[in-house]
């Protein structure tokens, strides 16, 4: 007898109170967060024990996750690499470069569209949207 992890509910709590952003910038993650640190005055680092290890086709990819905790907010900030060695953490979002994860405290919509709005002044963005959970096919690859 085969028995299947039900993994609907963790993948609600996981999501409960977050936001998240796709991004498209064709620069290297570490650049990319050295200029979010600066636009936003943030300390992103990347979080090893975090790390996203998929294996397909009989091979490993790990996908780094930078993360930030702002101080006195309960609000803590992850930002994925989409793709390692032309596989995709989120293969339905082929295009996007990078996943921004906000969870803790419910950002509004006029904070989201201010932060949309500076990251796209960053140079080498291309696009960013906000992506609702109902477009993410894949949602247990953001769950670390």
């Amino acid at each position: 007898m085969k028995m299947k992890l039900d993994t609907a509910g963790m993948e609600d709590d996981f999501f409960e109170d977050s936001r998240l952003l796709g991004i498209v910038a064709p620069i290297k993650d570490y650049l990319f967060c050295w200029q979010l640190n600066q636009v936003f005055r943030f300390n992103f680092r990347i979080n090893h024990n975090i790390e996203i290890l998929l294996t397909k086709k009989l091979r490993s990819f790990y996908f780094t996750v930078y993360e930030y905790a702002e101080p006195h907010r309960y609000l803590t900030h992850y930002l994925y690499n989409n793709e390692h060695d032309g596989e995709y953490l989120l293969p339905e979002f082929k295009h996007l470069d990078f996943l921004w994860l906000m969870k803790g405290d419910v950002l509004d919509n006029s904070g989201i569209q201010s932060m949309i709005a500076a990251v796209r002044q960053i140079n080498k963005v291309q696009l960013v949207t906000e992506l609702t959970y109902s477009q993410i096919k894949n949602k247990q690859h953001l769950i670390f």
